[in-house]
């Protein structure tokens, strides 16, 4: 018998024995909708993990872009410790001046405070602007955030609590369309306040949603205008100079600080500092976090989902001894049979694994839209799915496709006469 022979009785015997996958599926209905949805909900997780941490990672990236390897942002209130009735505002303007005096390698001290959600009108146009930030002079340069036209505050918008800000690329949208914003005066709460910078569009998200969706101010106007207390703000933007030596720069900044509040050794700093590996460092935490939950939720799924094939295929080889003692008797080879019930199980999985990636790309977009996770779909989350499907289907699918290989015709035509 020639090797084209071999393959063709292959082949016809192959497809022969085909018809045995549709039987278990039909035969068996319920079982083979948990081993479906066990692996779907697995699969689903899978998904869902592999996506968020390409998203987190991408998101890492483009933070510590954005925030800045030679700059820290100095937080009033101690964030760790978040103890109840904890002052938040412990900042004051005589630390912004002292900083700005005496702290080694910095060359800019940037302090801010904000206000949420304040709404703004131009003409017939109103949007809700989740956050109008006060500052001192050079805030674009603080955050190394280029304008796309018009200029920054000065330290004469500053000394005069000038009614000047500059827009957020979105804010300027809904207001004014694709026409410029420079010149225009828009009433922020009732409050005139001409524009007289926009900043460039980053696309990316801050604490209140996207860092496209505000309006800067000088922070005199902001305390005056919003009644706000005029010795302490929330946080300070501090740059330095030789980012190498941020550990020290960072030692500095805490000791001459702790100074400044007349903080005892023993005591707990009032105030919190960020930094780039700071971020980096609580967004591994959170990404470690999210990995483990979703992880062990999709083990235990697949893991189910995995002994629930293993049992189907069980039961429906002893509901079907004489069909496959018939097919061997007729000539299939064991292999065939080994390889056919094989197949099954690999069909089932991987129908679970595509019902699961629709899930969980379904599931990502939701939590992206409720901006819990940011998510990034490739390859490699398609590529992950498949594999798990075909190992879930070949490691559980094995014992019970050995099982029916091994199976003697004559014995299996007798096993449901």
């Amino acid at each position: 018998m020639t090797a084209w022979s071999r393959i063709t009785e292959t082949l016809l015997i192959a497809w022969r024995c085909a018809g045995m996958a549709r039987h278990a599926l039909w035969a068996a209905k319920t079982r083979s909708l948990f081993v479906v949805a066990g692996v779907a909900l697995g699969i689903a997780s899978l998904t869902i993990i592999v996506a968020a941490v390409d998203g987190a990672e991408r998101k890492a990236n483009e933070m510590v872009r954005i925030f800045g390897p030679d700059a820290v942002l100095v937080l009033g209130g101690n964030i760790e410790s978040r103890a109840v009735g904890q002052r938040t505002l412990t900042l004051s303007y005589e630390d912004n001046a002292a900083l700005r005096r005496a702290l080694p390698g910095a060359y800019l001290v940037v302090p801010m405070r904000a206000k949420s959600n304040v709404q703004v009108r131009y003409g017939g146009q109103v949007t809700q602007v989740p956050l109008v930030v006060g500052t001192s002079e050079g805030y674009a340069r603080a955050w190394d955030w280029p304008l796309s036209e018009g200029r920054d505050l000065s330290a004469e918008d500053l000394a005069r609590s000038a009614r000047v800000g500059l827009i957020g690329d979105t804010v300027s949208r809904e207001l004014f369309g694709d026409a410029s914003p420079i010149g225009r005066t828009v009433l922020m709460d009732r409050f005139p306040l001409q524009i007289v910078g926009r900043l460039s569009y980053r696309g990316v998200s801050g604490g209140s949603g996207s860092v496209d969706n505000r309006i800067i101010i000088p922070i005199t106007t902001l305390t005056k205008r919003f009644n706000l207390d005029r010795k302490y703000f929330r946080a300070l933007r501090v740059k330095f100079h030789n980012p190498e030596y941020m550990p020290q720069h960072v030692a500095n900044l805490r000791s001459l600080l702790r100074h400044l509040h007349g903080l005892r050794p023993e005591q707990e700093d009032d105030f919190s500092i960020l930094t780039a590996d700071e971020v980096l460092k609580f967004l591994s935490t959170f990404k470690g976090g999210l990995v483990l939950f979703l992880g062990v939720t999709a083990v235990v799924a697949m893991v189910v989902g995995g002994f629930v094939l293993a049992n189907l295929f069980y039961l429906g080889v002893d509901e079907r001894r004489s069909e496959i003692g018939l097919k061997m008797a007729l000539g299939a080879p064991r292999w065939a049979i080994l390889v056919q019930i094989l197949l099954e199980a690999v069909g089932l999985t991987l129908i679970g694994a595509l019902l699961g990636m629709g899930l969980g790309i379904a599931l990502g977009q939701l939590l992206a839209r409720l901006g819990v996770l940011k998510i990034l779909f490739s390859w490699k989350v398609f590529g992950f799915a498949l594999f798990a499907s075909l190992a879930i289907g070949l490691i559980f699918g094995l014992k019970p496709a050995r099982r029916a290989a091994s199976l003697a015709p004559i014995e299996a035509l007798k096993g449901n006469g």
